[in-house]
């Protein structure tokens, strides 16, 4: 069921938004610049940090006693994560020996979406059709509907019961004769199901307190409104068919198991090492890796994450430029039709005025970090820069020759 208003936005009310749009957009611009700027340096010292670890790292084959010759090396070394380490979530019992002990709350509620229409008048004016749907899913955290657009569903999600996730990780894990520092013990992961130990006693006591919240709601006050399922405990009527209010808690736990570290011995255990420029590197993955993979599986890493952050740096500029451009547009809207061709004209500049500039930006970055690259890339800029030149001007020519023909 969809929820609708209606809203009037004058010719001077849509100027002066546009100006506000002038400001957040040039401080997007800017920001998306830095963000480019930066996002390059992280990359090339990220990528000489990888390089300078790789070159010093050596292979510790016996990890099984503490060997004062590999400390303050950089190693790399495989074996098994192990713990004595009883994790306990007392308020649900569960309960193993294990590296992480994961809880994990959901509640199902209504949410609220928009959606807008609008449709500019002659004059400049506008008018804005808002439309909220609501629709039932699980969310991490209870949803406030109070606020809700629509009457009919303010104040209408609730919940039996409200906890918090929470994850609880082993002190003690050791490799071999060594200890894991807290960031490695942290990276160790494969969930699996945790045993519960729900006591008839919880379960009454949690019953009675969900039938309390049903008949405050005027809903069926059932005696069996928690139901206990392997490694999840569900409050609510039927698991199998959720209500709003309902609330799922799910508990998994990570056992110990084969890993692979790359990382600066201190002692007995483990630190990050750092790079001749600052930059800290340190690895574990699952299973038996050997160096060359887990450097490589790094470098990897480093090269999506700059790629997705440069796509992200140019939207953000291009974003950034129409939103300081879009004044323009709006001054036109008093003759809707031709504000649809100026909101065209100059959503193309902004695109390739913003693209040029990424590109720009990112090339300097590398000029300043990694000259030879950078001037290819610096090239590549003045090449399409030119190429649109030269086309913009055989565009010109032909638009003279036809008008003399």
């Amino acid at each position: 069921m969809a929820y609708t208003e209606t809203q009037h936005v004058s010719y001077g009310g849509r100027l002066k938004n546009s100006l506000g749009g002038v400001a957040t957009g040039f401080l997007l611009f800017i920001g998306a610049t830095v963000l480019l700027w930066w996002n390059d340096g992280r990359a090339v010292k990220t990528a000489k940090a990888i390089n300078e670890t790789e070159e010093l790292c050596v292979e510790m084959d016996n990890i099984n006693k503490v060997d004062p010759q590999f400390n303050g090396q950089v190693v790399h070394a495989t074996g098994d994560a192990v713990t004595k380490d009883s994790l306990v979530d007392a308020d649900f019992g569960a309960g193993a020996v294990a590296v992480k002990l994961s809880r994990k709350v959901e509640f199902y509620q209504y949410q609220e979406e928009k959606h807008e229409e609008t449709k500019d008048n002659v004059g400049g004016s506008q008018d804005k059709t808002i439309t909220y749907t609501y629709k039932e899913t699980w969310t991490d955290s209870p949803v406030n509907s109070g606020s809700f657009k629509d009457p009919a569903y303010q104040n209408k999600n609730f919940v039996y019961m409200n906890f918090e996730s929470k994850d609880t990780y082993a002190e003690n894990v050791s490799f071999g004769a060594y200890k894991l520092n807290e960031k490695q013990v942290q990276a160790i992961s494969g969930d699996v199901a945790a045993d519960l130990n729900v006591t008839s006693s919880q379960i009454s006591t949690w019953n009675k307190a969900c039938a309390a919240v049903a008949k405050s709601r005027g809903l069926n006050a059932s005696d069996s409104l928690v139901h206990v399922d392997g490694n999840v405990v569900y409050y609510g009527l039927n698991p199998n068919s959720p209500q709003i209010g309902d609330v799922r808690v799910t508990f998994t736990k990570v056992l110990p198991g084969a890993i692979s570290i790359i990382a600066k011995v201190s002692g007995n255990t483990f630190t990050d090492y750092i790079a001749k420029n600052k930059k800290s590197f340190s690895r574990l993955e699952m299973g038996t890796k050997d160096a060359s993979e887990m450097f490589e599986n790094s470098r990897d890493e480093n090269s999506i994450l700059t790629w997705i952050l440069r796509v992200l740096g140019v939207i953000l500029v291009i974003v950034g430029l129409r939103n300081v451009f879009d004044i323009l547009v709006s001054l036109l809207k008093v003759l809707p039709p031709l504000a649809t061709v100026a909101n065209l004209g100059i959503g193309l500049v902004c695109g390739v005025v913003g693209l040029v500039w990424s590109l720009l930006v990112i090339a300097i970055a590398w000029i300043f970090y990694r000259p030879l690259l950078g001037i290819v890339i610096l090239v590549a800029v003045g090449a399409l820069v030119y190429y649109l030149n030269k086309r913009s001007k055989a565009k010109k020519l032909a638009e003279a020759d036809n008008a003399q023909a």
